[in-house]
């Protein structure tokens, strides 16, 4: 594994348990693990072996979802002689789940602020790619709809590159 996280930064992380009152958007993520298309996000630590967090494996955006991880199995995972990767502290913040772009969409959460101009198009690629529009009809809707933050877009080329066509 490159940068295996410290003792010290482990001890830092809430215990399992710890933050289930807490709503999902608000858990605090501290550490992100990551290797190709995959991304692991942790919420809390059994001090021992076993994360809780959220996972996002091969881009599915779908499928992605709340739960546990071992550690030994993250430090375990290499693809052709790549090892998984954890954010370094001086790259990585601790910060809410809803501040994390992948999660929130994920999620289906609503930026709390509009999206920057040219943030907008990748966005709803991110979003049609994670199946919050599976029809055209669907992103049709939110970019005609004059209370969207996408309103006005041209859907047609969005669709075409989260469809890779």
């Amino acid at each position: 594994m490159w940068n295996e996280p410290s003792k010290e930064r482990l001890s830092k992380i809430p215990g399992l348990y710890e933050t289930e009152n807490i709503k999902p958007a608000d858990k605090m993520i501290h550490l992100h693990f990551f290797i190709g298309g995959c991304d692991w996000y942790v919420a809390e630590y059994d001090g021992e072996d076993l994360f809780w967090g959220f996972a996002i494996l091969n881009q599915d955006y779908e499928m992605a979802e709340w739960g546990y991880v071992s550690f030994g199995e993250l430090k375990s995972i290499s693809v052709k002689g790549v090892e998984i990767d954890c954010e370094t502290e001086g790259i990585w913040r601790v910060k809410r789940a809803s501040e994390i772009d992948k999660i929130r969409i994920a999620s289906g959460w609503p930026r709390s602020t509009p999206p920057p101009p040219g943030k907008k198009a990748s966005d709803l690629v991110l979003k049609v790619q994670a199946g919050h529009f599976p029809d055209f009809q669907d992103l049709f809707a939110e970019v005609t709809s004059p209370y969207s933050d996408y309103s006005g877009m041209d859907p047609n080329p969005i669709w075409e590159k989260a469809k890779g066509k």
